[in-house]
This record gives structure tokens, sequence and C-alpha cells, in this order.
């Protein structure tokens, strides 16, 4: 059986260094495998120990991403007189170029954002469809131990980036379209300097393309990540002008050139060169749905999230079989707390297997998995002393990787947006035009369709997969609070309930907030119809205190070691201020190689 989690996309000496840093006992005569093993972070003056940087603050404007040369386009696209969307398109046309490993323009997008004219929250869902071509019958037939492989052409599905960017920007944009994406194709030309952890992950995605035995074409994405051989190490210059072309046809013809133009044209060619199935009919008829985001209320915040086919709704879940508790009273970082938590996770991932899929196809009972009174009664099942020997799903009435950034702007509106590829760089497959590559990867987010017949999630022609990718978005009292995100898989939802939890019980800032160890339940029940893996395993960073690892284990949790699955978080927070203006403060996450700026 194949556990299709973050850690999926690591190798096995990763993870076995990283456990081997947590549990080995050097010798007198050899030195240790970690050479900074029991030290710890230096000592800050103000704050909590564990924050590694303070929230930055400013008035006009505000980004965080996970490298900080998409942070400076932000910034520079605001302060041109962009708006947040404009910041974020861009944003993202430069992540695709400069984070290969979580996102670009052949992968899907979701956005949450803060309206200031209306005064409301509104989003939109940037998923695409799976060919209309291909059927059940030829998916089985790719699939592996029952599900489907994790790269190659079945796993494609139409990527929805390019049409999100360009809806939200007809709806939001103040910049014309071309000014906000030609900056970034002469950034693909330039090229920039590798940071540490996308070259970690660059260099182990293509290793592992290259260890793929499905993959129908491996040339193109050759030529384009390694070339001369090998990935870029940290420091070196990379360039993608491949790429930077791609996005001059795009700035030139808008979201026509990718669906319906040229672009189209070359993608159908590449697919039916390799054995593929998309065609140029299925990429016109992709379009951007604009959605209204569910909502629950965490002691007083309202927290909103997508519903299906994401798993927004886990998050609010989590946060409502939460609220039942006092975690408050229970202690930061203590045993009771992080159980109480956990135990909420396994509860909603087990309505997030049994229930989430494309809502075109098979209506998930939102409203009631969503209530007050559902999650009361999950949270009895709930033991203080004890974990749970098995969580099943509600009986609920019939009816990666990834990047995430927030952006805001002097006029007051804030954007969360998530974009992935799904498993780290995707598919494994790069288009061409028939002489040089497109520049990006298309998503392999197929992969999380289910293949048993009745399933929810089952595989259809035209269908969306479950999602992971979710932003994250809270208001207090009726104002914008935070446009804020945890990006990595199944993580998602954990990460986002932490987040909510260590600022709303715990009154931590933003950057403390993402800086605080955390912790990531793996096992559950998953929507490709893999069953759950007895109470799984529960990860746990190297802050957490030996106490609170006792504990845990008393009440029966197995402990997994650290073990680099614990996402990446971006946060913009807006402060209102009695008696002047609103202001903004930015954090970003310490485990990437991103910055947070204001002005």
């Amino acid at each position: 059986m194949r556990r299709r989690t973050f850690l999926s996309t690591l190798p096995a000496g990763a993870l076995m260094a990283t456990a081997g840093a947590a549990t080995a006992r050097p010798s007198l005569q050899t030195a240790p495998e970690n050479p900074f093993a029991g030290v710890t972070m230096g000592d800050r003056i103000t704050g909590a120990p564990f924050a590694g940087r303070s929230t930055v603050w400013g008035m006009n404007g505000a980004a965080a991403t996970a490298h900080p040369t998409a942070t400076l386009i932000g910034i520079d696209t605001l302060r041109r007189g962009g708006s947040a969307i404009d910041a974020a398109i861009a944003i993202n046309a430069a992540l695709g170029f400069l984070e290969p490993t979580a996102n670009g323009i052949g992968g899907d997008a979701f956005c949450m954002l803060w309206d200031p004219a209306q005064r409301k929250v509104v989003g939109f869902n940037g998923s695409g469809n799976s060919p209309r071509g291909l059927s059940l019958e030829t998916a089985r037939s790719k699939a592996i131990d029952g599900y489907l492989p994790r790269y190659g052409a079945v796993t494609v599905n139409v990527p929805g980036t390019v049409d999100a960017w360009w809806s939200a920007h007809q709806r939001y944009g103040k910049l014309p379209w071309a000014d906000v994406l030609l900056p970034v194709a002469e950034l693909c030309d330039q090229g920039v300097p590798m940071p540490q952890t996308i070259a970690w992950y660059m260099e182990r995605n293509m290793a592992g393309f290259d260890r793929s035995t499905v993959i129908e074409e491996n040339e193109n994405r050759k030529a384009v990540y390694a070339p001369g051989g090998r990935t870029p190490r940290v420091g070196e210059v990379f360039a993608n002008p491949h790429l930077g072309r791609t996005l001059r046809l795009i700035a030139e013809g808008g979201r026509d050139a990718f669906y319906q133009g040229p672009i189209a044209g070359q993608m159908e060619r590449y697919f039916r060169r390799i054995g593929g199935w998309m065609t140029r009919a299925d990429l016109a008829a992709h379009r951007t749905e604009w959605v209204e985001p569910i909502q629950t209320n965490y002691r007083g915040v309202d927290v909103y999230g997508l519903g299906p086919n994401t798993q927004g709704l886990a998050t609010n879940q989590i946060l409502n079989i939460c609220e039942q508790f006092d975690l408050k009273g229970m202690g930061f970082q203590t045993a009771a707390s992080i159980h109480h938590q956990a135990e909420a996770k396994r509860l909603a991932f087990e309505d997030r297997a049994k229930w989430f899929a494309d809502d075109r196809f098979s209506q998930t009972p939102v409203e009631w998995l969503n209530s007050k009174a559902y999650a009361a009664g999950r949270a009895r099942l709930i033991r203080p002393d004890r974990v749970m020997d098995r969580a099943f799903p509600g009986d609920a009435p019939t009816q990666g990787d990834t990047t995430y950034f927030s952006v805001a702007d002097r006029d007051g509106m804030m954007v969360s947006w998530i974009q992935s590829n799904y498993r780290g760089m995707g598919s494994g497959l790069v288009p061409d035009d028939g002489e040089r590559p497109l520049g990006f990867m298309f998503q392999d987010r197929g992969e999380l369709f289910a293949l048993t017949d009745g399933h929810p999630n089952v595989y259809a022609p035209g269908k969306r997969p479950f999602h992971t990718i979710i932003p994250g978005f809270a208001c207090k009292d009726g104002d914008p609070w935070m446009a804020f995100g945890v990006m990595g898989g199944g993580m998602q939802p954990q990460g986002q309930a932490q987040i909510i939890i260590n600022m709303v019980d715990y009154g931590l800032d933003p950057q403390e907030a993402g800086d605080s160890p955390r912790w990531q339940h793996e096992g559950s029940s998953e929507p490709t119809g893999q069953p759950s893996e007895g109470v799984g395993v529960l990860h746990l960073e190297n802050g957490v205190s030996q106490a609170a690892r006792a504990g845990l284990e008393q009440r029966g949790w197995v402990l997994g070691p650290t073990d680099g699955g614990f996402g990446g978080y971006q946060n913009v927070v807006m402060q209102q201020n009695p008696g002047s203006r609103w202001t903004y403060g930015a954090a970003t996450e310490m485990r990437k190689d991103g910055i947070a700026l204001a002005y």
C-alpha cells in the first residue's frame, strides 16, 4: 500500500537522515551524524523565544512569499499602482520560475480575498477537469497497486492557473495585463541565484523522475531544469528563457493564448505525440469558478475556507471540534493540547476521505459537516487519557508540494492565494512547440482520483479531482484579520488550524504562530480510497518538549521523527488601530527560503 503524503516526495535517505538526527547516539570515536545536534537557536530579547524574527509592519501594502525575489516583485507591483490582485498574479508567475518545485502554470490555483468594496470575503476555484478522452477503464489500466501512478500523462488535468489569473485580473486588476507579466518574463531570461531549500527539492524531484518508469517523455524537463546535466546548486544562477517566451505569449494574447491559441495547439500536439489525452477542446472549455466560501466561528473569529473539491472544510471541522475543549487551560504545546488537536484532525480526515469530491458529480453535506452540533457529537468521541483505537467518518445526512502567498494593498484588499503542481514539480512532463520546451511542467493532480466504483471521488472524464490546496482567511468583528495559509498536502488543514489556535488560544503574533513547533498526523483514510492505518503516526518537530512527548506516548500515540513535512506558512494580518489607520503585519515561513515585506 502506498500512502499518499507530502513525505512521499522525499527520498528515503532524507528521511533516514532526519530520523538519525533525532535518535542517534554518537560514540566517543566518531563524529555525530548531525554536527549541530543539541544546539538550538539564539536568544531574543522580546517575544516568544522560539520565534526566528519579528513580524514585519507597514501601512500601504505587504507581501509574504516563499522566495525573496517574488516578494520584491509583489511589493514593486503595488508601488507601481497595482492592486493586491495584480501583485498576486505577478508573484504567482514569478514563483512558477523561482520555485518550480512547488508550482507553475501547468497547475491549479485557488484564492480567497477581502473585497473592500463589497466588505466581504470572496473566493474562486481554479482547478481543471480531467481530459474528456480519458476513460475510467483506461485510467484503471494505468493503475499501480490499485491507485493512479505518481507521474505521467494519466495524472494530468487541464491547468487552471492562467485562467485564474485572467479572471481575477478582469475583476480586480488595475495595471494593464501585459504590465503585470512582462517584468516576470524578463526575470526568466536574466535568471536568479538558486536558494537553499528550492535547490534541495529540485535535485530530489529530478532524481525521482529519473527513477520513474511511467513518464512518457523526459528530455524537455532535463533541458529546462537540469541544463548541463544537473540541477542548479545553491548560489548558482538559474534561468528559464523557455518560460519567458511562454509568458510573453500570454502577456500579448491573454488567457486565450494559453487555452485556445498557439500554446493550446502546442500542448495538444505534445500529448498526441507522447500518447496522452488532453486536447485543445479540453483546454478551451476550462473556466474559473467564483464560489462562496464556507464559514465557521472559532472563539469569536470568523474562519473561511473553500468547499469541495478542496479540503477547506477540514480546517473548519478541526476548529469546530477543538472549540469544545479548553485548549488554553491545557497549556501551550502540552501533551493534552496536542492530543485533542490531533484527535480532531483524525475525525475530520475520515469525513474528508468519505465525502470530499467535485460537487458537480456528488453532493457533500457541507452544512451538516460544518455545523457546531455535528462537531459537539464528534468531540464526545475524544478521550482525554487515550488515543482512539480507530476513527470513523460521521453519519452525515445523505445529500505535495505547493506554494502559498499573501499580499495586501493600500485600499484594504487582502489576497490569500495558493497554487500547486501537486507532487513536487508535477507529472514529469514539460510540453514543447515541436522544437523548444515551453518552460513549465504539467501538474499530476489527477493522481488523487479514486478508482473504486461508487466513491464520490472516483475518476470520470471532465471531472475535477479532490484537491489538497486551500487558502485561508479570517475576520474579526466584520473586519478582515488575516490572509494566511500553510502549504503541504494533507498538512494544510492541520497547519491552518494550528495557526488559528496559536493566535486565538495562546496569543501568539503572526510570526510567532508560524515559528512555533508543529505536529503532523499521518495515516488517516484518503480520498483515493486508501483505508486508515490504525492510529497512524504523529510526527513532532524537535521543539516539542520531552514532557509533551512522554504524555502523548502514554496516551497511546505512535510518535514519528521530525521529517520535513510540516508545510510552509505565509501570513498578512490587518491590525485595527484605535484612533488611527489600520496597519499590515507580514510573517513568513522559517522553514522555507522566503521573506515578508511591508511598506
